[in-house]
């Protein structure tokens, strides 16, 4: 009799525990995961434990986003701001990680949801969010040249920054530029005539005529240091005109274009007065733009009140104030004598006829024995007067 009871109470046991072993199932499958929305159950095959950098409302900005997976993979990631825009990544070959390629911006709300797979298989979401801390300061460019435009061979690109720039390095990494013909080139920093930083790209030798070039300056998000965060890209495309050299020769006060090697025209000319402050610059200088008729005061440029007159067909070579324009007043001059302000002068006609062959970027290669000096990096686009070797330095990436 003993025995039988035993038995049954065996058997009942066994029955229970056979009724009980599905109802734990059940339950462990309804349970919510966290963080992950997937379900689990057996021992290798529980929720997907995701984990998301930054966090909290008051994060870093400047900072990849970093999401990791523990337990199981990562199939993808989607990081999205309010207004809807990707931070684009990419999901590490073991599935554990995925990085954005860009760097969370300031003043941003981000929506991340990572899709996971765990270990056993089954599929799960989890879904995070976190907000930057907006900048305290704002950094911007003024860059040149601007897009869609056509420029001459010796046209660097240039970007001046309206606060310092002490993360050089940091920022150099996030301008690229592309070109049709595998051009190359390196940024160099340098300050400009204004005070400010600027960084300039050009390549070893004249552009080719007929390249076409992109920059991408993948900007925001981008901490400058102590001149505040970038919070905008910049992007500028623009394509090389025709191979145009504009030789002036001070000594001989003549001036030549010279188009694709051959010579168009020579012009008679008058450079700056020797001998003092009213000297013209020697060197490479680059047409920086064409302002037609403008008012040229000397007291601007330091030279006292030696004039104060509208000047026609003025092209801007510096930004201490040297052109190439009619010069009219000067005319017994021409061909014999320097006898100007420091600007390369030439007659109405010429200087009409002058203005329509040119563009901004072309070079003026400027020699003669007495002159103020070489052309500054900063004072214009003066990085031509540095060897190849010489500008390379100026990298911040070098």
């Amino acid at each position: 009799m003993a025995r039988t009871v035993r038995a049954r109470a065996l058997v009942r046991t066994a029955v229970a525990a056979a009724l009980l072993a599905p109802l734990a199932a059940c339950s462990a499958d309804s349970a919510p995961a966290a963080p992950d929305a997937g379900k689990g159950g057996k021992d290798g095959d529980r929720p997907v434990a995701v984990t998301v950098t930054p966090t909290g409302r008051q994060a870093a900005a400047g900072e990849r986003v970093k999401v990791t997976a523990a337990g199981g993979r990562l199939t993808s990631v989607t990081v999205t701001d309010a207004e809807g825009r990707r931070l684009a990544g990419a999901v590490a070959r073991d599935g554990r990680t995925w990085i954005s390629d860009r760097k969370a911006v300031p003043g941003t709300a981000y929506e991340v949801t990572a899709a996971t797979r765990t270990r056993g298989g089954t599929a799960g979401t989890t879904r995070a969010s976190f907000t930057t801390s907006p900048a305290d300061k704002v950094n911007k460019v003024d860059w040149r040249p601007g897009t869609g435009t056509t420029v001459g061979i010796a046209q660097p690109i240039s970007l001046v920054f309206d606060n310092p720039v002490e993360n050089r390095a940091e920022v150099e990494k996030q301008l690229k530029v592309t070109t049709s013909n595998g051009t190359e080139g390196s940024w160099g920093w340098i300050r400009d005539w204004s005070g400010r930083d600027r960084v300039d790209w050009r390549p070893e030798t004249y552009w080719k005529p007929g390249t076409k070039v992109t920059l991408n300056a993948e900007l925001n998000g981008t901490d400058s240091g102590s001149g505040g965060w970038f919070v905008r890209d910049y992007t500028s495309t623009f394509t090389i005109g025709a191979r145009q050299v504009v030789e002036v020769d001070l000594d001989s006060h003549r001036l030549t274009l010279v188009r694709d090697g051959r010579t168009v025209r020579r012009i008679p000319v008058s450079g700056g007065t020797p001998g003092g402050d009213k000297r013209s610059w020697r060197g490479t200088a680059v047409l920086m733009a064409k302002e037609g008729t403008i008012n040229m005061n000397s007291e601007t440029v330091g030279l006292g009140d030696a004039y104060d007159k509208m000047v026609d067909y003025s092209m801007r070579l510096t930004w201490s104030g040297m052109y190439a324009h009619a010069a009219p007043w000067n005319a017994r001059y021409f061909g014999n004598a320097n006898r100007s302000s420091g600007c390369i002068g030439m007659s109405d006609a010429d200087a009409a006829w002058f203005y329509d062959q040119v563009r901004p970027g072309d070079p003026f290669e400027i020699t003669g024995k007495d002159t103020k000096g070489v052309v500054e990096p900063g004072n214009g686009f003066g990085a031509w007067n540095l060897s190849w070797a010489e500008w390379q330095r100026r990298s911040a990436l070098r």
